[in-house]
């Protein structure tokens, strides 16, 4: 299996850059197997921008920044028409692309940027396309937004509409390193600024991707595991058939997306453990990832300190696996 072979070692490489993170790390590198979207919560310094450059450093990608602000305008995201003159008084438009049409594109604090700004990624994350005056533009057979939100600063913020977040295939969340890791941490950077840090091999061609991703739909999965996916979300619809307490903390169930986005991280997750075959178990290691932005919460369930994680692990609790 050279495909899992190299994506092992990108998955390696970005550990190494990224210390600390290695379920996060996991969790990029799941998404982009499985074709989606990811959006990266997590408080200020904690290598969210870096862990998504270093991927791309480890990959043959065309990496593109949008820093997200009150004041951006969809043409600086999608790119839109100039006009552009011969010297001879006669003149065309032209399109020139925007950073959406790289390969791998962090768009860093996403919900910095008004809805206007914010929706005009929604095309282009869905559909791999970007509609402008009229004329669609293909974006690149590789191609993932990475986004990432400070979740403690609310001033100056607009919160991402339902529709987009539905649009990512996972949603992450980062947490603060040990202090065994915070001191590899130290190491790290102080080689990096004194110029001492191994210079890094050569990255690994986007082929192994597609050549990854087809051998990720060779996977196998059992209708009792189809079963159980489509019950997990299932049971967020209705969660009456729980007990009232689940009733009272659900106020929207996951749409048809997150049965989807199961399936697709569940059979890479599965794949990445050199396993041909997905188990209940590889379902519940990325349900969270999957369900937690899928989920909408009643006023009851942050009353009482409850949040989509503790609904998820009640739900992986309850819902039985039928074999």
């Amino acid at each position: 299996m050279a495909a899992l072979d190299s994506i092992r070692e990108i998955k390696a490489r970005v550990n190494a850059a990224v210390i600390g993170q290695k379920r996060v790390v996991e969790r990029l590198i799941i998404a982009l197997l499985a074709n989606g979207n990811v959006l990266l919560e997590g408080l200020p310094g904690l290598a969210k921008t870096r862990a998504i450059k270093s991927l791309s450093q480890a990959l043959e990608s065309e990496f593109s920044r949008i820093q997200f602000t009150p004041d951006l305008l969809p043409s600086d995201v999608t790119g839109g028409e100039i006009y552009r003159t011969d010297g001879g008084g006669a003149g065309s438009f032209e399109f020139r692309k925007g950073p959406i049409f790289g390969n791998l594109v962090l768009a860093d604090e996403i919900n910095r940027a008004p809805a206007k700004v914010q929706s005009a990624l929604l095309e282009a994350m869905e559909e791999r396309q970007v509609t402008v005056s009229g004329t669609r533009y293909q974006l690149p057979n590789l191609f993932m937004v990475l986004a990432t939100q400070n979740p403690i600063e609310q001033e100056g913020t607009y919160p991402l509409p339902e529709a987009q977040m539905d649009r990512f295939l996972m949603h992450v969340r980062i947490t603060y390193p040990n202090d065994a890791d915070e001191v590899k941490v130290l190491r790290l950077v102080r080689a990096e600024q004194a110029g001492t840090a191994e210079a890094p091999p050569a990255k690994v061609a986007q082929s192994v991707i597609f050549d990854a991703r087809r051998e990720i739909d060779t996977v196998k999965m059992v209708e009792a595991v189809e079963r159980y996916i489509v019950a997990l979300v299932a049971a967020t619809r209705r969660p009456e058939e729980f007990g009232d307490q689940l009733t009272g903390w659900i106020a929207i169930g996951a749409s048809p997306r997150g049965t989807l986005a199961l399936d697709r991280t569940a059979r890479a997750y599965a794949w990445l453990q050199g396993r041909d075959y997905v188990t209940p178990e590889d379902v519940q290691a990325v349900a969270h990832d999957c369900l937690r932005h899928r989920v909408s919460l009643t006023y009851k369930a942050s009353a009482d300190g409850k949040h989509a994680d503790d609904i998820i692990d009640e739900l992986i609790r309850q819902v039985a696996v039928a074999l």
